[in-house]
């Protein structure tokens, strides 16, 4: 496979402004999932089959009482090596640009093999058809020659390009963060092709920010 593409998420100049959350609907004809105040700015509560990404909000306070409000735009990571393609022949892994991709309609593919062996716990399965999905990377515009749809419409903490261009951003900035903050970090850069920057532990973000 070539190197194919990357997105670089740098959660260290996200504002919370979900404007990826919603293009990613746009983009994807999906409808709007009912939902509910669950005490948090975070909406929907997570990701599901017709909500692809959701931008997670998490609050709490660090070691000497200093308050964290941390914003990550959770989608799937398109894996280098994907674990999920075991579990069915439905599963496309474009060779150009490295998107995993669960077709429209599938029917085949086996929801616990791809739910248990996601190290992020993405793909989310509908009721009631028993077809699997999650983000596809919007293949369909790289195709075309355009960038993800979360991609345009995010005005700080995105970007996308080749995936050996983005790995060098990503070591510069996190150089620089840790020039300021020991802790600043790319989460699992090399086995991944949706690159996550954080400033934090992993853990205070998200669960299943990082495999693991």
């Amino acid at each position: 496979m070539s190197d194919g593409k990357s997105i670089l998420v740098d959660t260290t100049r996200c504002t919370g402004c979900r404007g990826c959350q919603v293009a990613c609907k746009q983009w994807n004809e999906l409808p709007g999932t009912q939902t509910k105040q669950t005490g948090t700015y975070q909406n929907p509560p997570d990701l599901g089959f017709e909500t692809y990404k959701v931008v997670r909000f998490a609050e709490g306070l660090k070691t000497g009482g200093k308050p964290y409000w941390h914003f990550f735009s959770d989608m799937c990571r398109h894996c280098v090596n994907p674990p999920c393609v075991a579990a069915g022949d439905e599963i496309v892994h474009d060779e150009a640009t490295g998107a995993v991709v669960y077709p429209k309609g599938n029917s085949k593919i086996d929801f616990d093999t791809a739910i248990g062996v996601c190290p992020y716990n993405i793909p989310r399965k509908n009721a009631k058809s028993a077809e699997v999905s999650k983000c596809t990377m919007c293949i369909d515009r790289q195709q075309g020659g355009q960038k993800p749809a979360c991609v345009l419409s995010c005005p700080t903490a995105m970007e996308y390009g080749e995936r050996d261009e983005i790995l060098r951003e990503v070591d510069r900035r996190v150089a620089e963060l840790q020039k300021t903050n020991p802790k600043a970090q790319a989460i699992d850069a090399e086995d991944v092709r949706v690159i996550f920057i954080v400033d934090d532990e992993p853990k205070t973000y998200h669960d299943h920010a990082a495999a693991g």
